[in-house]
Parts: C-alpha cells; structure tokens; sequence
C-alpha cells in the first residue's frame, strides 16, 4: 500500500495552508486571543496575573463563577472566515458531489484538519465537518454546529445548532482562551462522558479523534518548526543555541516524535481501523504535548511570556487530548485489541 500523498492531495494541502495563512495568520490569531480575554487589563493579559483560568491548570480552569468571560454579545469566532471556509469546500470535503460537496475522502480530511491545527484556527470545525450532510448551512459555512457528545462542549454560546442534548451545561473558564467550554451533568449529578467507552466503535465517535489526531500532527509539525527556527537565530556565547548538543536534542525528539505521529495518522486515514485511529490519537496527543513544552524550554523565558504563541499551541493541545474519550479510551482500545488477538 502506497501512503505517500498524490499530486492532488499536495495541491489540496497548499491550497488550504495558503487560505489559512491569507485569512488567519498571526495577526488575527492574537486578535482572537483579544476578543475572547473577557478579562483583559492595560497590559492585553487575560486575568490580573496573566493566567488563562483561575490557577492557570489544566484544560478547564473551573466553573463561571471562578473568573470572568467576555462580555455578553462579543462574538469571538469570526463569520466571515467560517463562511469561506465553508466556499472553500473545507467543511463539505468528504460529502458526495451529487449533494453538493467536493466528494473526497477520509485523507483529504486530515490534510485539511492538520493545516488547521497548525494555525490553531478556533470554532468547532470537526462537528460542522460532521454535519455537513445532516445540517443544512454547515456545509456552507453558514451554520456553526457543535455536539454534545461528551461531557465537555466546545463553543456553545456562539453554535447555532447542537447535536446532542446540552440541557444544564455549566460554562468553564478554559485554560485555552480560543476554547470555549462548557461541561455537561449526569442526572446523577456526576460529569457526564462516563458512557464515551460504549461510543468507541461508532462512525461519528472514530472520526472525532482521527481529525482531532490531525489537528494535534499540525500543532506539533507546527511548533517543531518554531523552535527549529529559534535555535539557529538566537544566539548565546557567542553562537546559536542550536550548536549546543541539549538543544539539539530536544528538536530532534520533537521531529521524531511528528514524523511517527504522521505516519501513525495518515495511516489511520486510510485504513479508518479503530485500532489504528487509537494509536494514531496517542501518538498524536504525545507529540503535540510534549512539542509545545520542549518548545517552550527551546525558546527558554520568551517562550513562557503571554506575547509567545508557543502557551497557546500547548493550552490548545491541551484541551484536545480530552476530546472523545482522550488518551484512555485509546489505551483501552488497544489494550482490548492485544488481549482478542492472544485469545
């Protein structure tokens, strides 16, 4: 089987890298980060120590009441953006052209999702991708659609339509500025996301943490570079930090640790195995994790100020690595896996 990307598929990824960078770049990255500091003092931090939550932990800093959001009536994600998005084919990727989408498949998808993720482009883009058939205006862009399918929901206040019953939501102060999140209850009165196991094997729920797996392989790809860059350009000692062997080190497991997580991903978008996409979102979770932190050390005290992007690639892989069942709902895929095939 051959894995490597055909000339559409490069053509696709370019296209795509080229949309984002015209319409999201750094710029608008940081004049989103803007619009969601629902606390922000003269100095454009978010909380008066700087902090994205209340203790600066975790992908849910706590509940409403523990900081403050933004303003009611300021919209964070940007229309206009969604709906080219949406003419671009973007969300319409994979929907038949008979129904009037490009009619590409599951690689296609994870090109798309990837590019996304290395911008750390916000909204819920894999819940509109997924009903783009079901929805009418989510194909187009003209419809935000979110799912409560787990017991966090991403961008409830500005969705238009939700999947899933969202009743008694409580809204969260994120780690992640660009995040929204709300958390859903059990009528037991525990978070729900307990029955996210059973879900493991359905359509919807693998194609969740395929294209989150993609969002953290472009996060990851993306800080590597960064901090590849940074390396050869600062200098210490009289020569580029890069030329000192710890640094070096970090850049070369931080490479390695993409390169396998892009085999492992776009491997699982071709085969959609359930037990290749768990493998592929572990290895995923790891390098987009661990690729901002190494980042950050790379990039040594400029990397841990509020004016860096590397805090926002790590608080958004972060809040990735607890979408659909998270790192252990794949361990316990695989684990499954070896134990039926020793049988």
């Amino acid at each position: 089987m051959d894995f490597r990307l055909t000339d559409d598929q490069r053509a696709l990824r370019q296209g795509i890298r080229e949309l984002l960078r015209g319409r999201f770049g750094r710029e608008a990255l940081r004049a989103a980060v803007d619009r969601a500091d629902g606390n922000s003092g003269p100095d454009g931090k978010s909380g008066p120590d700087g902090k994205s939550g209340p203790d600066g932990k975790g992908a849910t800093g706590g509940t409403e009441g523990a900081g403050e959001r933004p303003a009611e009536g300021v919209r964070v994600l940007d229309r206009e953006l969604w709906r080219e998005l949406g003419a671009a084919g973007f969300f319409a990727l994979r929907l038949p052209e008979a129904e009037g989408g490009v009619g590409l498949g599951l690689p296609e998808a994870v090109l798309a999702f990837e590019e996304a993720g290395r911008v750390l482009l916000p909204g819920p883009l894999i819940a509109t991708h997924l009903a783009a058939a079901a929805v009418p205006g989510a194909a187009a862009g003209d419809v935000v659609v979110t799912s409560a399918d787990g017991g966090l929901v991403e961008w409830l206040d500005e969705a238009d339509v939700v999947r899933g019953d969202a009743t008694g939501a409580e809204p969260l102060v994120p780690v992640d500025p660009l995040t929204p999140l709300h958390r859903l209850p059990r009528a037991d009165g525990r978070p729900a996301g307990g029955g996210a196991r059973g879900r493991a094997g359905t359509p919807d729920h693998l194609l969740v943490s395929l294209l989150t797996a993609a969002e953290q392989l472009g996060s990851a790809a993306r800080t590597c570079e960064s901090a590849v860059q940074h390396a050869r350009t600062r200098e210490q000692f009289g020569q580029p930090i890069g030329a000192f062997q710890a640094v070096q080190h970090l850049c070369a497991g931080m490479l390695a640790r993409v390169e396998v997580a892009r085999a492992a991903v776009y491997a699982a978008s071709v085969t959609a195995d359930p037990v290749d996409v768990a493998a592929a979102r572990l290895l995923a979770d790891e390098a987009a994790v661990r690729g901002a932190r190494d980042c950050l050390q790379v990039h040594g005290g400029m990397g841990f100020t509020w004016e860096s992007d590397v805090h926002l690639h790590l608080k958004r892989a972060w809040t990735r690595t607890r979408r659909a069942g998270g790192a252990t709902e794949s361990e316990e895929s695989l684990a499954e896996d070896l134990v039926t095939a020793e049988a």
